[in-house]
């Protein structure tokens, strides 16, 4: 056994998520109310991997809406079934637990406070209920992406500023991925730890303790078809990796493309690589930094998608950035504000943010001498 299996030394059988999550209270680097909601929220996602595997026995597949209408989210987006459900079941099994002041969701326009006829907490919870949902009707892995804040005033009186914090403020954050096997990937600040569910005993186990992506890599992943859209470092940059052993770089790289970022980003937590989403000429803007509108300065959302992934790269010892600046460091202006991403080993996360860096340097020089 190594470091990254199972109980600590002094334990003995598996450890359930609850006994890590005791272990760590008694530590002192969580309160019973973090606790609670870590909790809760695993149980959420049990329940939404219920779901999930019914598939077509469930009457779940397919766009939600009446008729040959799709429901269309905030983002503009077509609803899926599974969409709706796992973002009910997380906003009822949060609700009334008393350690949350509110919610905020990828599917919801605005934040959603904890109802009046239950005691209100110190937290915020941040989720993307459902994750690669495209890939639901053709039985592709997808997932749930969760963050979770400090309430900063009264909880009494939340509001959209109130989730406005860079993801250095996130006390926890984590994903479940619902594979072959259901996943719960979680960081409380100290490590990134995974946890594999039971499905006889119904508890998510302790599976590997502190996983570590490796700082180089041979591998990337990103969807090549919107590569005539890049802006220049992005497409000089890949070119350089398809150029293989006999290209600057030196070595071959393998791609992947899944479309989930859930499964992207945890097979990048397993076995290394970088995961990549660049802003492209798609989105309206002549250039990445011109945030007009912030929910068009990528695809990728900030507070539900890139901080909470970010967090949990970072603990394994990667990287994450927008391809200038550390993801985590950015403060959000919008609750469903977008960004490119770049997250993974740090080796590559470095090489790839130092390819915009050094373009806008060049730009920025010939602009003065012009």
């Amino acid at each position: 056994m190594t470091n990254a299996d199972l109980p600590p030394a002094h334990s003995s059988g598996p450890c359930s998520l609850t006994r890590f999550l005791i272990e760590e209270k008694r530590q002192g680097r969580i309160n019973p109310d973090l606790r609670l909601l870590i909790e809760v929220v695993a149980r959420a996602c049990k329940t939404i991997a219920v779901h999930v595997g019914k598939g077509a026995l469930g009457g779940v597949l397919g766009d939600a809406g009446t008729g040959n209408a799709a429901s269309i989210n905030v983002q503009g987006e077509a609803q899926k079934k599974l969409d709706v459900i796992a973002n009910d079941v997380l906003l009822e099994a949060n609700a009334w637990g008393g350690h949350l002041a509110a919610c905020a969701s990828e599917e919801m326009d605005e934040p959603f406070p904890i109802p009046d006829a239950y005691p209100r907490g110190n937290y915020l919870l941040l989720f993307d209920p459902l994750d690669g949902s495209s890939n639901i009707d053709v039985n592709v892995s997808v997932g749930t992406i969760f963050s979770v804040l400090v309430c900063p005033g009264d909880a009494q009186q939340v509001d959209t500023q109130s989730f406005l914090q860079p993801g250095t403020a996130q006390v926890a954050a984590g994903y479940c991925i619902y594979g072959p096997s259901t996943m719960l990937v979680l960081t409380i600040g100290h490590g990134t730890h995974a946890f594999t569910l039971d499905r006889e005993q119904g508890s998510f186990v302790l599976t590997q303790r502190d996983m570590r992506v490796p700082e180089h890599t041979r591998e990337f992943a990103i969807n090549m078809s919107n590569q005539r859209h890049w802006e220049a470092p992005m497409q000089a940059y890949v070119q350089d990796l398809l150029a293989g052993s006999t290209g600057p770089r030196g070595k071959d790289f393998n791609m992947r493309w899944i479309a989930s970022m859930v499964a992207d980003v945890h097979r990048i937590l397993t076995r290394g690589g970088i995961f990549i989403y660049p802003w492209d000429r798609k989105l309206g803007h002549a250039r990445p930094d011109d945030n007009v509108d912030p929910t068009k300065a990528g695809k990728l959302r900030l507070m539900y998608e890139a901080n909470p992934m970010s967090m949990l790269v970072e603990q394994a010892g990667g990287a994450a950035t927008n391809g200038r600046e550390r993801i985590l460091d950015i403060v959000p202006t919008h609750l469903h504000q977008r960004l490119p991403v770049f997250l993974g080993s740090k080796a590559e996360v470095a090489e790839v943010t130092g390819c915009h860096r050094a373009h806008d340097a060049a730009m920025a020089t010939q602009a003065a001498q012009a």
